[in-house]
């Protein structure tokens, strides 16, 4: 074999191993939306069983996720890829991380319904859908900039979690002054706090990856700074008592 046959072989085997990361780190985000659906529709069905096989099933994406951090590991040592070809590889295994975390808090909503479940139904459950729909979105984006190497969509996914900041802020407001006009909701609006927030950091680690994809394209990072919108920590809780 002549030395420019192997190194056509050496490229067409590289980019062979690419395109699998490509498909792996695919069907690893489907499915955690898959599970992020499950929660959200476990807990507005006050479902316990269909909670429980979304925290099960959680560890298909850890495993998905533990293959894939192999797999990079394997894709430096023996090919040490450079220039692009790194940054193909570095970005698939920091969006493995954060697809991994993303379904890890699609198993902390549903585990928090199963206590949820045991107190009587609140109403601004409701709201949660759609704080999870904009999460959904902002995935789904996410995943396709990556998809496709389109850093301008990933730019606009990365904008857009300011929706999701505000709409988490209102629904922050809401449940506070419901748990301040009748202390017996302190408990399951605490919950749906932690699972509001949960839905939101959904949200950053779409940001995330919109940013590595970004890195990804052009070797720079985003430049401008992101507006983060979540003015939680900014306000005033008073004494429910």
């Amino acid at each position: 074999m002549s030395n420019a046959t192997g190194s056509e072989h050496i490229v067409k085997s590289f980019d062979t191993e690419l395109a699998r990361l490509t498909l792996e780190l695919q069907r690893m985000g489907e499915l955690a939306l898959i599970q992020l659906d499950a929660a959200i529709d476990a807990v507005v069905e006050r479902d316990s069983d269909a909670a429980m096989r979304v925290i099960n099933d959680d560890t298909r994406i850890d495993a998905l996720e533990h293959e894939i951090s192999q797999g990079v590991i394997r894709l430096l040592a023996l090919r040490q890829p450079m220039a692009r070809d790194l940054r193909e590889v570095l970005a698939g295994l920091r969006i493995a991380t954060d697809i991994e975390r993303i379904g890890d808090y699609a198993a902390n909503v549903a585990k928090r319904s199963l206590v949820l479940n045991q107190s009587a139904p609140v109403q601004l459950v409701a709201a949660l859908p759609r704080l999870a729909d904009l999460a959904r979105n902002l995935v789904e984006q996410v995943l396709e900039a990556y998809r496709d190497g389109d850093a301008d969509k990933a730019l606009d996914a990365w904008a857009n979690d300011e929706e999701l900041d505000e709409q988490y802020t209102g629904l922050f407001r809401e449940l506070l002054t419901y748990m301040m006009e009748d202390p017996r909701n302190i408990t399951p609006c605490t919950h749906l706090l932690f699972m509001a927030k949960n839905l939101e950091r959904i949200g950053d680690h779409a940001t995330n990856i919109a940013e590595n994809v970004y890195f990804l394209v052009h070797g720079t990072m985003i430049e401008q700074e992101r507006r983060k919108r979540d003015a939680t920590t900014l306000l005033p809780v008073d004494d429910p008592r």
